[in-house]
């Protein structure tokens, strides 16, 4: 089950630090000026993609087009408007923040499941095999050095591509998979009821019509499955990338099943965490500055749009108290220290003098 390290000097410094930054700014953590026209823009990208590629696209590359625009549209939907929502630093209210929390639920995954699996158990122990189920893909691939090796992940760097493509498919069925079970990755979670449960099968059922119910009704079912596939396939490269580029990187740590690695929760939050490509504004807009993985870490309930200005803070602090802390430049680089890690992971030879 998730246990909680405890905290320490590392850590009240940190919030010192940052509550004084929020004291003399007069800005508010969970509140940010243009989350609403960010919110706007991304739901107007989005809808316009569907509506386009739904009622005007009228060759198959116009609506090839429009179903890729649709799937980069709806992972920002869950970068900037669902992930804030859901830890609760989209607004200071919270039926707002549940209101945006819920924007999982119409394009395809559970806010109920996500709560669990992202706030409680990713967050309580992230990089912990056996209580992160975000590096958990075994038996097809080794994210960490405590996963059991098997000879065919030596070309897990090439085929984990096929895998990452089906993300937003999985995210379909595993919802029913551990509702079902009460569980998410062997961790106990109470099943939804009341409108926690109509919430679970009504979003499934809105996802379901608006993104194949319709577009069979008014196209060949052949094309409607077809145009599908290619928004889902661009949605799951797109979060599977932005997700591994914060955690399974070679500049973090993993800690191994049943040993405490880091003596305090906020060390562990930062030596198993990596930001990217810090200086690009497109980056940090289109991905709701999760390339500020680590500060997001250490600080879930702060509206995004205030994390690079804590990024400067953070550091000095981690430099103080003597705490790695990871930062690749661009987003490309992030991206190749994966592809690396996972042939570091999936090589036999490796395999057995990875770092823990």
């Amino acid at each position: 089950m998730s246990r909680y390290l405890p905290h320490g000097e590392f850590h009240a410094a940190l919030n010192e630090r940052v509550d004084a930054y929020f004291a003399r700014t007069g800005l508010s953590p969970q509140r940010a000026r243009g989350m609403k026209l960010k919110t706007a823009i991304i739901y107007t990208w989005l809808v316009g993609s569907y509506l386009f590629g739904l009622l005007a696209a009228s060759t198959w590359w116009q609506v090839a087009l429009a179903c890729i625009s649709l799937g980069f549209a709806m992972a920002a939907v869950g970068f900037n408007v669902q992930h804030d929502g859901g830890h609760g630093a989209y607004s200071t209210r919270s039926g707002t923040n549940w209101l945006a929390a819920a924007a999982m639920d119409s394009i395809g995954a559970s806010s109920y499941v996500w709560a669990w699996k992202h706030n409680v158990f990713h967050h309580s122990n992230p990089n912990c095999v056996g209580l992160d189920a975000d590096i958990d893909i075994q038996p097809l691939c080794r994210l960490a050095p405590d996963q059991s090796h098997h000879g065919y992940q030596r070309f897990q760097h090439v085929y984990i591509w096929f895998l990452y493509s089906f993300l937003a498919l999985k995210w379909l069925f595993d919802d029913f998979r551990d509702v079902a079970n009460g569980a998410v990755g062997g961790q106990r979670i109470p099943r939804p009821r009341g409108l926690k449960l109509v919430q679970f099968v009504g979003g499934k059922l809105f996802f379901l019509s608006w993104s194949v119910l319709i577009p069979c009704l008014l196209h060949p079912v052949g094309n409607a499955v077809a145009a599908w596939a290619v928004a889902s396939v661009t949605l799951s490269l797109v979060m599977a990338s932005v997700f591994q580029m914060a955690h399974v990187v070679e500049q973090v740590k993993f800690q191994a099943r049943g040993v405490r690695g880091a003596s305090t929760w906020a060390e562990h939050q930062v030596t198993t965490t990596a930001d990217f490509a810090q200086g690009s504004a497109w980056v940090t807009w289109y991905t709701g500055a999760l390339n500020y993985q680590v500060e997001h870490h250490l600080f879930p309930k702060v509206c995004h749009l205030h994390l690079p200005a804590l990024a400067p803070i953070v550091r000095a602090t981690c430099e103080e108290f003597g705490v790695p802390y990871s930062s690749y430049p661009t987003a490309r680089c992030a991206l190749l220290s994966h592809v690396r890690w996972l042939r570091t992971m999936g090589a036999a030879c490796e395999a057995k003098s990875a770092p823990a």
